[in-house]
């Protein structure tokens, strides 16, 4: 096994990411990159790791879905009382990667983190599907559980009790990561990738810099 691990190799020669041709505005050549992924029909180009630190100092990672992009940030939905949730309560600052295989890209985002206006959470929890909306009453997310039974007739007993019309529960709803550095990889041939950094200078100015791979 570790020598099949060992010999696995990738020769990526798909693009190139030039300093003088990328967006001098790190959002904009984000929202180009994520429009290809779009494009290319990936498996959920929207699927992104954060990561996070607890009040112990240790980090963990896991996969969430992108659900809004603008000058503000990036956000994503998930229960506040989460393991994730709990710890950027701690430490209101995270890192997000997407990475997608296909088109041999990765995008690095880090940055300071709040909660997403009420109204804001109202208005996209409405727009998921009902499944989805009682699923959010009926999962104590990250909590220690006896069996999927227990997730089961919670849903069932939530379902009985708002019907067609749940709310939105109180401790569900959205992040933004307000972003401060972002890179930009590409993979290259010879393992010469291109990596461009943007990060924001006392003014809020963006300087856009090439690292070494």
């Amino acid at each position: 096994m570790d020598k099949q691990l060992a010999d696995l190799r990738k020769s990526y020669e798909r693009a190139e990411l030039d300093e003088h041709h990328a967006d001098d505005d790190p959002l904009r050549q984000f929202q180009r990159w994520l429009e290809d992924a779009l494009a290319a029909e990936l498996p959920e180009p929207n699927a992104m790791t954060l990561a996070t630190v607890g009040a112990d100092g240790r980090p963990s990672t896991r996969v969430v879905l992108i659900k809004g992009c603008d000058e503000r940030g990036i956000v994503w939905y998930t229960n506040y009382e989460s393991r994730k949730g709990r710890e950027l309560a701690v430490h209101p600052y995270a890192a997000l990667q997407f990475h997608w295989v296909e088109l041999e890209r990765v995008v690095r985002i880090e940055g300071p983190v709040d909660k997403v206006s009420e109204a804001e959470s109202d208005a996209y929890f409405q727009s998921r599907p009902l499944d989805s909306r009682i699923g959010a009453w009926a999962s104590p997310q990250s909590q220690v559980i006896a069996s999927r039974s227990v997730l089961v007739a919670n849903a069932a007993r939530y379902a009985a009790k708002f019907a067609l019309h749940p709310p939105r529960p109180p401790h569900w709803g959205g992040f933004r990561l307000a972003p401060q550095r972002w890179e930009f990889w590409q993979g290259r041939k010879s393992r010469l990738h291109d990596r461009l950094q943007y990060r924001q200078d006392a003014d809020g100015h963006w300087i856009k810099e090439r690292l070494a791979p």
